[in-house]
C-alpha cells in the first residue's frame, strides 16, 4: 500500500508540474509566434523541422499534424543533416529547429548552415539567449521553470511544451488556410475516422441486395422476397416510392396473430411512412437516424425514389459503429 501510495503522489505530482508549464506557455504566446505562423502560411515553401534526441521525436509528431493538417512539412534529424542530409532543404523551405537549450553541438553545426542558404529559420527553445534563440529569424520561447524528472535531466517537462508549441502552430496554420472537415477527410481516408468523414449512404447500399415488393405482392412471396436478399427486410414500393417496410419482427407479430397467411398480402402487415435517408448523405448521419429512432435499417432514396438499403450490420463492418 505504501508504494502504491508512492506511485500515486509522483505520478499526481508529474502531471501538476507539466500541466502548470502548458499553462505558463500561454504568456509566452507573443508576436513572435504570429510573425512566424504569417511567414509559414504566407511562404511557397515546405516546413522543414529538425532536431536532435527528444526532441528530433517530438519534431516528427508535429511534422504529422502539420501534414494532416494542410501544412505540408518534413522531419530532418539535426544529426543526418550535417552529414548529408541537408539537401532536405530547398531554396522556398522554412526551417523549424527544436532544442531546448539551444546550444547542442549539432545544432551549433547545422544553424549556420541553413542561414548560408537564406532560408527563415524559427526556433523553439527554451532558452532564448542560446546559439539558436540569437541566431534564429523568430524565436518561440518554450519556457519552462523545471523538467518533471527530479534529477532535472530527463527532457519531460520540456518535450510537453515543445509538442504543445507544435499543436498551436499546426492549428493556428489551419485556422488561416480555413482547412475544413472535407480537406482532413481528403488525408485520412483509411481507417474509422476517414471513413465518418468521407463515406456516404450510397457507398454502402449499393453494395447491398435492393428487396422490393408492391403492395399488393402475396404474404408467401413477401417471404420469399426477404430470404433471397438475405436482409431481414424488404421495401414495398409504389411507382417507385417507399410507402411501407416490411421486417422479420413484423412477421413475426403477423404469425402470432393466428391471421390467415392466404389471405394476406403486403399492404396489410408492412408498418407505413418507414425511415428513409438520402443517398448522399453521410454514413455517419445514417448511424445517428438509428440510433435515434432505435432501429436498425433505413431505407436509402434518391431524387428517382426507392435507391437501397442501409443495414446497422453495414455501418459496424465499415467501422462507423
Amino acid at each position: 500500500m505504501e508504494e502504491e501510495n508512492k506511485v500515486l503522489e509522483v505520478a499526481r505530482r508529474t502531471i501538476r508540474i507539466e500541466a502548470q508549464a502548458i499553462t505558463d506557455l500561454v504568456d509566452g504566446i507573443d508576436s513572435a509566434f504570429a510573425k512566424a505562423v504569417l511567414h509559414i502560411h504566407h511562404s511557397k515553401g515546405r516546413v522543414i523541422i529538425t532536431g536532435i534526441g527528444k526532441s528530433a521525436i517530438i519534431a516528427q509528431k508535429i511534422v504529422a499534424t502539420m501534414n494532416s493538417t494542410g501544412t505540408p512539412a518534413i522531419f530532418m534529424h539535426a544529426a543526418d543533416a550535417i552529414h548529408g542530409d541537408l539537401g532536405i532543404v530547398q531554396s522556398n523551405d522554412v526551417v523549424i529547429c527544436i532544442s531546448k537549450s539551444g546550444n547542442t553541438p549539432e545544432i551549433k553545426v547545422l544553424v549556420p548552415l541553413i542561414k548560408n542558404f537564406n532560408n527563415k529559420l524559427i526556433a523553439i527553445t527554451s532558452e532564448r539567449d542560446s546559439f539558436l534563440g540569437k541566431e534564429a529569424d523568430f524565436v518561440i520561447h518554450a519556457a519552462i521553470k523545471e523538467e518533471a524528472c527530479p534529477n532535472g535531466l530527463a527532457p519531460t517537462t520540456s518535450t510537453t511544451a515543445q509538442l504543445v508549441i507544435g499543436d498551436a502552430l499546426a492549428v493556428s496554420l489551419l485556422e488561416l488556410k480555413g482547412f475544413t472537415d472535407k480537406d482532413f477527410a481528403r488525408y485520412h481516408p483509411g481507417g474509422a475516422l476517414g471513413k465518418k468523414l468521407y463515406l456516404r449512404v450510397h457507398d454502402i447500399s449499393e453494395k447491398n441486395n435492393q428487396p422490393e415488393v408492391q403492395a399488393t405482392t402475396t404474404l408467401r412471396e413477401v417471404i420469399v422476397n426477404m430470404t433471397e436478399n438475405m436482409l431481414g427486410m424488404t421495401v414495398v414500393t409504389e411507382n417507385r416510392q417507399a410507402i411501407g417496410i416490411i421486417t422479420d419482427g413484423d412477421l413475426r407479430r403477423m404469425l402470432s396473430s393466428g391471421k390467415n397467411i392466404d389471405d394476406l398480402v403486403a399492404s396489410d402487415i408492412m408498418s407505413p411512412h418507414p425511415k428513409t435517408i438520402t443517398t448522399d448523405s453521410m454514413a455517419v448521419l445514417a448511424r445517428e437516424l438509428m440510433e435515434e429512432k432505435n432501429i436498425s435499417q433505413l431505407i436509402a432514396v434518391n431524387e428517382d425514389g426507392y435507391a437501397g438499403v442501409v443495414h446497422i450490420h453495414d455501418l459496424i463492418r465499415e467501422g462507423i459503429v
